[in-house]
């Protein structure tokens, strides 16, 4: 499903719109959508697009293909903070855009080489672009070129530009993706689609090449202030130019939202610097970016025969590097194939690795705990070499470490550590949705139903469903009182944020309803 609606939205950079049933009337499911209004003048105002940009990525949230992996999330996030950081001190983003856009990356369970922006500062990024690329900086120009879409308002400039073109033909195109999806019926998504005028406004919304040669030159100067290496754009442009030439099997769609042309290629040659940048995301670890690219192509892999060949034995005349990322990778396919005896020995053999750099040990360690927990491993395996592992990822700042950790207590027995750990937490990060679950799991393990749900509710609502958020928070209170419940602070909690939180529903409801 992701695939087909993101194919569409890059390459049209329109408007995507919730499906509120899978058969309903395209046309009258757009105009009752209660999406912001595109305006007199075409053009959106930054609340608009960001509410646009929240009703695109609460459906993304309740896809399958969605992955919050919090290793590969963290990788991606040292990649993106200085990118995000040089584009606010440069001025590319002002005050205003930082407050009022989510700025927030979404991974995808997607083999294809991919990525894309959407209104209000959305971001997703195929999980084949993880493992092509060859290093973070390559990763960190297709990351600078897209968040350059945004910050410079390419999305509504262009909306601006295409207002007189009837937009609803784009939404019921987009609607026909998604009803077929819902339905399993291909059928009804070709019915919901408006065939060639549907087409015809894709191709009239594509980036122009005046807004491609902005984010190139815009994302450029991001990439270099980060201290990323500015030759990887040039390195990134000539792998993607290679990929068109020799074939275009779907595998790079990439190159259709972004066509490359030869004056951008020649651009971003003549801007490059003399001395190479250090590697910011890695700290110049080759061995890290390997590991994190053979994860991703693991996790996007669904095939079972495929996974048992990452699986077999790493391949003659790898650099160690690459080595080293096969046996990881072996280690997370096996894991993934419900070989935990097999995953955990490599896992062993992983941590005796020679050679292994900071940032490569600890990635092994919260694969360990992967493997445990993931893997259903036995107590009597883990506990020499895992308790200490799951220990000191509590103890640690970074969200992978805590969220392992976190998890991992909950296997072994040990909720009330988890729950400590993630109440500290998600009082940093509200908004993190995988935080509020497990949280809520490890309150369930220890019998506290209305914190699990309180909980639950707020991981709902970090995903933007805010229906969803308030039913669990009624549904807490009803059993409560029927329980007598005896937490009163907690029950006072719950009331409250059912409140507040029903509050904005009945605002968000009377909004939709004020729109055409």
């Amino acid at each position: 499903m992701l695939q087909a609606i993101f194919a569409i939205y890059v390459a049209s950079s329109g408007v995507a719109l919730p499906v509120s049933t899978a058969r309903a009337e395209p046309l009258r499911a757009v105009a009752s959508a209660g999406l912001p209004r595109l305006g007199e003048s075409g053009a959106l105002d930054l609340m608009a697009e960001r509410q646009l940009g929240d009703r695109i990525a609460q459906q993304i949230y309740r896809d399958p293909d969605y992955l919050d992996d919090p290793v590969l999330v963290d990788y991606l996030e040292a990649i993106w903070q200085p990118l995000l950081t040089a584009a606010q001190a440069r001025g590319d983003v002002s005050a205003d855009l930082s407050e009022r856009f989510a700025w927030k990356l979404m991974p995808v369970r997607d083999r294809t080489v991919n990525a894309f922006a959407l209104p209000g500062g959305y971001f997703g990024v195929h999980l084949g672009l993880m493992a092509t690329v060859a290093n973070a900086d390559e990763l960190a120009s297709v990351l600078a070129h897209e968040l350059s879409h945004v910050s410079q308002r390419h999305i509504s400039r262009m909306l601006a530009q295409q207002d007189r073109q009837m937009p609803w033909i784009l939404g019921a195109m987009i609607l026909g993706v998604l009803a077929a999806h819902a339905s399993k019926n291909a059928d009804i998504g070709q019915a919901a689609m408006v065939g060639s005028q549907a087409m015809a406004a894709q191709t009239q919304l594509n980036f122009s090449r005046d807004m491609e040669r902005e984010a190139d030159r815009v994302g450029y100067g991001v990439m270099s202030s980060a201290g990323f290496d500015g030759l990887a754009f040039v390195s990134m442009f000539d792998k993607l130019q290679q990929s068109s030439r020799l074939n275009d099997d779907g595998a790079f769609p990439y190159l259709r939202s972004h066509p490359l042309t030869t004056e951008r290629i020649a651009d971003m040659k003549a801007r490059l610097p003399v001395q190479k940048a250090p590697d910011v995301a890695t700290g110049g670890s080759t061995q890290l970016h390997a590991m994190m690219a053979t994860r991703a192509r693991v996790l996007a892999e669904t095939n079972t025969q495929r996974l048992n060949a990452v699986a077999s034995v790493a391949p003659p005349g790898q650099s160690a590097a690459d080595a080293l990322a096969t046996q990881y990778g072996a280690a997370l396919a096996a894991s993934r194939l419900k070989q935990p005896a097999d995953a955990w020995q490599r896992v062993q053999a992983l941590l005796k690795w020679p050679g292994l750099d900071a940032p490569a040990r600890k990635a092994i360690e919260l694969l360990a705990l992967d493997v445990a927990v993931t893997g259903d491993l036995d107590a009597a395996t883990f506990t020499p070499v895992g308790a200490a592992l799951q220990q000191r990822a509590l103890r640690a700042a970074d969200r992978a470490s805590v969220l392992w950790g976190a998890q991992a207590a909950i296997r072994w027995g040990q909720a009330a550590q988890a729950s400590d750990r993630l109440q500290t937490w998600v009082a940093d990060h509200p908004k993190d949705a995988a935080a509020w679950h497990t949280l809520s799991q490890a309150w369930g393990a220890q019998g506290q139903a209305l914190r699990s749900v309180r909980a639950e509710a707020e991981a709902r609502w970090a995903m933007l469903d805010l229906t969803g958020a308030v039913d669990r928070l009624r549904a807490a209170r009803e059993n409560a009182r029927e329980r007598r419940e005896t937490d009163h602070m907690e029950l006072s909690i719950v009331d409250a944020r059912f409140r507040e939180l029903s509050q904005l529903l009945r605002e968000q409801q009377a909004a939709d309803k004020t729109k055409p």
